[in-house]
């Protein structure tokens, strides 16, 4: 079994994931293209993107009762 797959899951974040995953691959390209390029813009995006995904999985929680 892939080390890095998901073993937990659950009907709330069913199809969450595969939009947080690619959420998590655009962070890692305005980062690579940040160190490349030093344009703060993708800084910014990045930024906006990881706050998503904060509040993403805070609603997946409040769904789940956590």
């Amino acid at each position: 079994m892939d080390e890095h797959k998901r073993t937990f899951n659950t009907p709330s974040r069913e199809p969450w994931n595969p939009v947080i995953h690619n959420l998590l691959r655009a962070i890692d390209n305005h980062m690579g293209l940040y160190l490349q390029h030093r344009d703060p813009w993708h800084l910014e995006k990045a930024a906006i993107l990881r706050n998503y995904i904060r509040e993403l999985k805070a609603y997946i929680h409040k769904k789940e009762g956590k």
